[in-house]
């Protein structure tokens, strides 16, 4: 793949993850700040919408806006059990889910608010454990099985600020052409 290969912007509104090449503590003080004003933004963002908005596609072949918000939900559970394995553990080795397949689960047809406040508390939580971290715990990590990479929890960090964003731009920027 050449490096002018052009990214989807449906599909990635914010661009593509890019690992960081370092981690400052502004850096890390910026993306705590994301993971605490998700759940907010997250709300605000679906607060009126009716059935049939929350069954848009936020591009062809992608999930409904529903599906969106209930993926986030069960991806940042599984992120804050990854924290804890590799805060409680060395070097764990992380279980892996397929979250094609959870999305189509009967529990994605819900209504939002039992996934908003799940994402409540899982970022409250977060917030939690990331505001007492020293700067060993930022650099423990977990393996993840389908790279074998080690991960450090300030990577992790990073990951799912961006995954914060990049799935509450998938809804905003649906909900800007209704």
């Amino acid at each position: 793949m050449s490096s002018t290969t052009t990214v989807d912007p449906l599909q990635f509104p914010i661009g593509k993850f890019v690992v960081p090449e370092t981690y400052t503590p502004n850096a890390i003080k910026g993306w705590i700040n994301d993971i605490r004003e998700l759940p907010a933004k997250m709300r605000a963002a679906v607060a009126g919408l009716t059935d049939a908005q929350l069954e848009t596609h936020y591009r062809p072949g992608g999930w409904t806006i529903r599906q969106v918000v209930h993926h986030v939900a069960d991806s940042h559970i599984n992120s804050l059990v990854r924290f804890k394995w590799a805060l409680t553990e060395d070097s764990p080795t992380i279980k892996a889910y397929n979250q094609v397949e959870w999305a189509k689960l009967p529990d994605y047809k819900l209504p939002l608010e039992p996934s908003l406040i799940m994402l409540e508390g899982i970022h409250q939580r977060l917030i939690a454990l990331f505001e007492s971290f020293t700067d060993a715990d930022w650099d423990r990590h977990f393996i993840h099985p389908e790279t074998g990479a080690a991960i450090t929890l300030k990577r992790n960090l990073a990951l799912y600020a961006w995954h914060s964003k990049h799935h509450l731009a998938h809804i905003t920027n649906t909900i800007a052409k209704f």
